[in-house]
């Protein structure tokens, strides 16, 4: 089947998170002091953390793994047992709802890293919009014609 214009855009959107939250993530792996992206450990006074590794880690995994990954899904529509067990949208496909659902993480990672950073930076707004985008995007009624299941 031909991908549709709203598929293209919700692939380009997932690989723009993920590749950037594969950067970052990767380099607070590395750098758990802060200190490869100039973040100063001061800033996580605020939150559980001691360094950033815990953060990289979960930034990594979930913000940067996940999304490259679901843009295969999205590609290929691979079945998947386990991940049907967590499709809430029944008549979907998983990586439709997995889609939705990475919107919702970075919602919920940017608000909290705005509660324990106690900030709000211009980035902070730009993946707020980002995580928006991919909601929209995915809801689509051409984008979600695509990732129906078959009846």
């Amino acid at each position: 089947m031909k991908t549709t214009r709203g598929q293209n855009y919700l692939i380009m959107l997932l690989g723009f998170l993920g590749l950037g939250a594969l950067f970052g993530g990767g380099a607070l792996i590395i750098s758990p002091s802060g200190d490869l992206l100039g973040m100063p450990l001061f800033l996580l006074e605020s939150s559980p953390f001691t360094d950033f590794l815990i953060p990289g880690l979960i930034l990594f995994i979930l913000l940067g793994i996940m999304p490259c990954m679901l843009i295969f899904a999205l590609i290929r529509k691979p079945a998947s047992a386990f991940a049907e067990k967590l499709n809430c949208y029944h008549d979907m496909l998983w990586p439709w709802t997995f889609s939705v659902y990475i919107s919702f993480i970075l919602i919920t990672w940017i608000q909290l890293e705005m509660v324990f950073l106690q900030a709000v930076s211009w980035l902070h707004t730009f993946y707020m919009l980002l995580a928006i985008a991919i909601l929209f995007v995915a809801l689509l009624p051409t984008v979600r014609v695509q990732y129906r299941k078959p009846v």
